[in-house]
C-alpha cells in the first residue's frame, strides 16, 4: 500500500481524523488528540502502535524497527510499507486503532470499538 492508500484505509476507520503535524508529518487520530499512526514520520516511512506482547517480534523483522521517541508506548516504524502484505498492514492499523480506542473512557469507546480484534 502507498501512502495515499494507507491514508484512505486510516479515515474509513471510525473517528479517525487526520492533521498535517510537525512538518509534513500526517498524524491519524481519534478523540482530538490520540495517535494511531503517522505518515512520513521523521521524514520517511509509516509508524504505529502494536500489541506489548508483540512489539518485540515486529521490531526484530527486517525494515521494522522501533519508531523513535515512541517506542516505549510499543510504536514500531516501517522503512516501506511494502515490507508487509497488504493484509497484513490493515489488520495492524485496526489493531492500532482498537488498542488506542480501548483507553479510552468508556463514554468515549461508543461507536469507536469494533468487533473484538
Amino acid at each position: 500500500m502507498n501512502n495515499e492508500q494507507t491514508a484512505a484505509f486510516l479515515l474509513q476507520l471510525p473517528g479517525v481524523r487526520e492533521d498535517l503535524k510537525w512538518g509534513d508529518n500526517r498524524v491519524f487520530s481519534i478523540a482530538q488528540n490520540k495517535m494511531i499512526a503517522v505518515i512520513n514520520f521523521m521524514g520517511e516511512g509509516l509508524a504505529f502502535k502494536v500489541d506489548k506482547e508483540l512489539f518485540l517480534g515486529y521490531v526484530d523483522r527486517p525494515g521494522i524497527r522501533p519508531a523513535p521517541y515512541l517506542a516505549r508506548a510499543h510504536w514500531i516504524r516501517l522503512d516501506k510499507p511494502e515490507v508487509v502484505s497488504t493484509a497484513e498492514l490493515q489488520e495492524l492499523l485496526t489493531c492500532s486503532h482498537q488498542l488506542v480506542v480501548r483507553k479510552l473512557p468508556k463514554i468515549r469507546q461508543v461507536g469507536l470499538l469494533l468487533d473484538p480484534l
